[in-house]
């Protein structure tokens, strides 16, 4: 059995110590280290809230993978008509003000000019 060396006894910078494992085999203790921290990043794992229904349910297993790959893309295909109906909203807004500030131009204050020269028209003819 190779013996392994004493740490040294003189003042100086940390040694690591020599320990005796409770197999009986020997090893150095290096009690002066920091700890290592292993930490391990993990992405989140997708809702699984379809599939859990799914087989809740008593459906088998090539309906919670449908749900799995189902679930996601019908809420990417929601989120984009959303967003189609929110670009519509905006440019209706917009031509509905383009619209409206025609007419007042054209038009008069109030309304009531335009009004009146339609039905002044209308009697003429």
């Amino acid at each position: 059995m190779e013996r392994l060396p004493e740490p040294r006894r003189d003042p100086g910078p940390p040694v690591a110590r020599v320990v005796r494992l409770p197999d009986g085999t020997h090893a150095y203790a290096d009690s002066f280290a920091p700890p290592v921290v292993h930490q391990h990043l993990h992405q989140a794992p997708p809702d699984r809230m379809l599939a859990r229904l799914a087989l809740g349910a008593g459906v088998g297993a090539g309906a919670v993978a449908a749900t799995v790959v189902a679930g996601p893309l019908l809420v990417g295909a929601l989120a984009a008509i959303a967003a189609n109906l929110a670009v519509l909203a905006v440019l209706a807004a917009v031509v509905a003000w383009g619209v409206v500030s025609v007419v007042r131009s054209v038009g008069g204050s109030g309304g009531s000019p335009p009004a009146v020269r339609v039905g002044r028209a209308r009697k003429r003819s």
